[in-house]
């Protein structure tokens, strides 16, 4: 990959984030209720909803949201079942994607993402098609000029599994998925402040794209990550002009 493309696209992530508050909000309470209708309304004894109510925390989301997105999830509030729905494809390129659902109705969540494949140059390909490039893990990524030998020490004391150096200067922690929350609270302990932190699916190899590709590819990826019903869209592109 191009030297400054890692951080800038984790610059741009960033800045779609901050600028759809109103559907981040959506989606966490998506979240924190199906987390809760799996594993329970406690916190501490529900990672899941442990990082959902973490993430709704970080984006000042309203305490009173919060908890009745959890008595949803336990039962004690009627509300909406959502279902959990992954889908497959390949973007411009040959790069491939994964993309994440949350909805209460199948049929209309498929037509929706198969269309913005197909409008946008991609195809929607079959369950376990690409999935198999990417490992569901912990990351925290450091901008570039972080200490890294600090990084690094308090990563491998919290029990992380790799620290990567990015051609950009930016650094990058990894650790197993079920670890995220320890690896998280130990780096914090240690003063040490990521730019991103989540459970994310991190491609094994990368498609690097530029110009006009690039372009395409960014277009694809907002039409997907527009969708009411999508939660995350992972990719192994990463575009030079993000």
């Amino acid at each position: 990959m191009s030297g400054h493309s890692k951080w800038a696209n984790i610059r741009h992530k960033k800045a779609v984030v901050d600028a759809k508050k109103g559907k981040v909000f959506t989606r966490l309470i998506k979240e924190i209720t199906v987390a809760a209708r799996m594993g329970g309304g406690d916190p501490d004894a529900n990672p899941r909803l442990r990082l959902a109510m973490d993430k709704a925390r970080e984006a000042n989301m309203a305490k009173d949201s919060v908890l009745n997105a959890i008595k949803r999830g336990t039962g004690a509030l009627e509300g909406v079942t959502y279902e959990e729905i992954r889908y497959e494809g390949y973007g411009i390129g040959g790069s491939a994607l994964i993309v994440d659902c949350m909805t209460d109705n199948r049929t209309r969540t498929v037509a929706e993402v198969r269309h913005a494949f197909t409008r946008n140059g991609g195809n929607l390909g079959t369950d376990g098609s690409v999935s198999y490039l990417f490992k569901h893990c912990g990351q925290f990524v450091f901008a570039p000029g972080a200490d890294e030998n600090k990084v690094m020490e308090a990563a491998l004391e919290a029990g992380a599994d790799d620290v990567l150096s990015n051609e950009d200067g930016s650094i990058e922690v990894l650790c197993a998925h079920n670890d995220f929350a320890a690896v998280k609270a130990h780096l914090e302990k240690a003063g040490l402040k990521p730019e991103l932190a989540e459970v994310t699916m991190k491609p094994g190899t990368e498609t690097a794209l530029e110009g006009e590709d690039a372009g395409r590819m960014r277009r694809l990826l907002d039409a997907l990550e527009n969708l009411d019903d999508v939660q995350e869209v992972y990719t192994t592109a990463v575009l030079a002009d993000a």
